[in-house]
């Protein structure tokens, strides 16, 4: 997994409890460019991209992922602080969202279910 925030206690609580509690290998990136090019060379099985970050928001990484062979196959999940119209305008690739603050205990469960994958 790709856990994609500006905000490094984010990032860090989000590794440690996928880590941990889902048994994942977990990724971090602290901006857009950043997760483009981590994305392309790793090609995780899902990426978790925070949507209001400086610079390259989330829904404009995500279409920039989306225009890359390389990376446009690979399901995302938008962390957000804010529930918003940004999953309206979002396409299939963009499973569903996960609001910030997130229960590191239940973030595996959360994922599982909106890729519906089973623990």
């Amino acid at each position: 997994m790709l856990v994609v925030d500006d905000d490094a206690s984010i990032r860090e609580v989000a590794q440690a409890a996928l880590e941990l509690v889902g048994g994942c290998t977990v990724l971090t990136a602290g901006s857009g460019e950043e997760c483009r090019r981590t994305a392309a060379e790793e090609r995780p099985d899902v990426i978790l991209l925070d949507v209001m970050m400086p610079g390259t928001d989330g829904p404009a990484t995500q279409r920039l992922l989306s225009d890359d062979e390389r990376t446009s196959d690979i399901p995302i999940i938008y962390l957000t602080a804010k529930s918003d119209s940004v999953l309206q305008q979002s396409p299939p690739i963009v499973r569903g969202m996960i609001l910030k603050p997130f229960d590191p205990i239940r973030l595996m469960s959360d994922v599982e279910a909106l890729l519906g994958w089973r623990s």
